[in-house]
């Protein structure tokens, strides 16, 4: 039942990324306003899940679940009933409040419901929501683009969480509320606006400038509050988060892999589809068809890895995975303006098999590592490390690809002298028409070479981050009621 929330969540992400342009026709939106439609769930998503801990104890887990799975097919149904941007954004945001404690809330629940020796298991198809739902994202919210209509990329979640709803309310077992503790309002609201401020600063650092004011002001901002965070939590008697966590070093190495381990999983699910529908011209669904293989790979490998964790430990399946990630992004740099089907076939393959080996032991084995009683404030930071870490590896590499992106078509262009070639002469002297097939073509070569270098950094992240997963524990996890040796000092 756990799976059916975190999978409808994490879905809704990547399906809405499809009818972005479709939606921008319907509401006659420019290209910098419909941006907010994403970039304000993500914001609220940031904003919210710092709290999401001390929901949990004050109304019970079970309870703050089967609300929050109503809530979000409800906001859903909301969105998909909106009639201009503004109203899409507004219902964007009320999507994110839930959006943002179903994930912390079911990692939380899944660690009290299942023994520590099986929890690999567990976790293994636990994760299928987190791996799966962005793969297959593409090709169903494609389909319902080109064939039917975009409003049901967001009624799609409206049966699921009813069902989803009425199922864990029969099956999950009752977690009530836990010790009264007030809530750190000072303390969320350090958090909540360091994190609106990073988060805000890297949405909109392409179109704002990365040395402009607002961004660096944004930035400083946001590293200053999130320093006043850390300070007032290891100063009041109830934190909002419980930062003991970071005391255990499985954990924080965990959110290192974590963030290698991220960009690696949604960068290519962004760059990708970028490339095969702008550069080669292809519809959504077909675009989506193509990334279905690599997810289904995933939807077989992430119960094993799971199962592997149990029986050997997370280190040598998160070894492994990382370095056929690596070199899945290695075949991928070799994309071109040539590239076949079959290449990308193969290539998204070869990354998904690395990305389901070691993503659930990556998280397994630093949840894992936490006492009990601080597991929930694990999940949120663990929740809050995966959307950071993938929204500012996403900037980055789209800074890396637009700087090479235009120094290769400065490089490129400069060398097409209608002069010394007859036949640019030739194309030149029938119009701008007819040199456009030839600026196309280096256009799509120029985009190609950008990618190339992105997917070539994320290879080489996927393998610095090998070398650190041989510092994870080896062997069985230790079984329920027995402590491991995990604390830093």
């Amino acid at each position: 039942m756990l799976i059916t929330g975190m999978f409808m969540s994490i879905l809704d992400v990547s399906i809405v990324n499809v009818a972005i342009p479709t939606i921008q026709k319907q509401f006659a939106a420019s290209t910098q306003d419909i941006q907010w439609i994403t970039t304000a769930y993500t914001l609220c998503l940031g904003m919210v899940v710092p709290g999401t801990a001390w929901l949990g104890d004050r109304f019970g887990l079970t309870r703050t679940y089967l609300v929050s799975l109503l809530s979000f097919a409800a906001a859903s149904a909301l969105c998909a009933l909106a009639w201009d941007l503004p109203s899409m954004v507004a219902f964007r945001i009320l999507q994110a409040i839930p959006g943002g404690i179903i994930p912390v809330v079911c990692v939380t629940m899944l660690y009290r419901i299942v023994p520590s020796e099986r929890i690999g298991t567990a976790m293994g198809l636990y994760g299928l929501g987190i791996v799966v739902a962005p793969a297959i994202g593409p090709t169903l919210g494609g389909y319902l683009v080109d064939y039917v209509d975009w409003r049901l990329i967001f009624l799609l979640n409206l049966p699921i969480g009813l069902v989803g709803c009425v199922a864990a309310a029969a099956v999950l077992p009752r977690f009530g509320p836990g010790p009264r503790r007030r809530f750190d309002l000072p303390g969320f609201a350090a958090a909540a606006s360091g994190l609106f401020a990073l988060l805000l600063a890297v949405s909109e650092g392409q179109d704002w400038g990365w040395t402009g004011y607002r961004v660096l002001g944004l930035t400083v901002f946001g590293l200053l509050a999130l320093a006043l965070f850390v300070v007032l939590e290891l100063e009041v008697e109830q934190p909002l988060l419980d930062l003991r966590v970071f005391r255990h070093w499985p954990f924080v190495n965990s959110l290192l892999l974590i963030t290698a381990n991220s960009v690696a999983l949604f960068s290519p699910l962004f760059y990708l589809p970028l490339f095969l529908q702008e550069g080669r011209g292809m519809q959504a669904f077909d675009t989506g068809l193509l990334l279905l293989p690599p997810a289904l790979v995933m939807l077989v490998m992430m119960p094993i890895a799971g199962r592997l964790y149990d029986l050997i430990g997370p280190r040598i399946p998160t070894v492994l995975g990382l370095v056929v990630t690596g070199y899945g992004m290695v075949l991928m740099a070799d994309i071109s303006a040539d590239i076949t089907r079959q290449e990308v076939v193969v290539w998204t393959m070869v990354r998904s098999l690395g990305v389901g080996l070691c993503m659930m032991p990556i998280m397994t084995g630093g949840i894992s590592a936490l006492p009990p009683e601080i597991v929930s404030s694990g999940s949120a930071v663990n929740t809050i490390v995966q959307r950071v870490a993938t929204a500012f590896g996403l900037a980055a590499l789209t800074a890396l690809a637009t700087t090479v992106q235009a120094q290769t078509l400065a490089d490129r262009a400069a060398l097409l002298d209608p002069g010394a070639d007859p036949r640019l002469h030739e194309l030149a002297a029938r119009g701008a028409s007819a040199l456009y097939p030839l600026m196309r073509e280096l256009q799509l070569q120029t985009m190609a070479t950008s990618f190339h270098d992105v997917f070539l950094v994320i290879a080489w992240m996927s393998f610095a981050a090998a070398g650190l997963a041989l510092l994870q524990r080896h062997g069985r996890p230790a079984r329920a009621g027995t402590a491991e040796p995990a604390e830093i000092g």
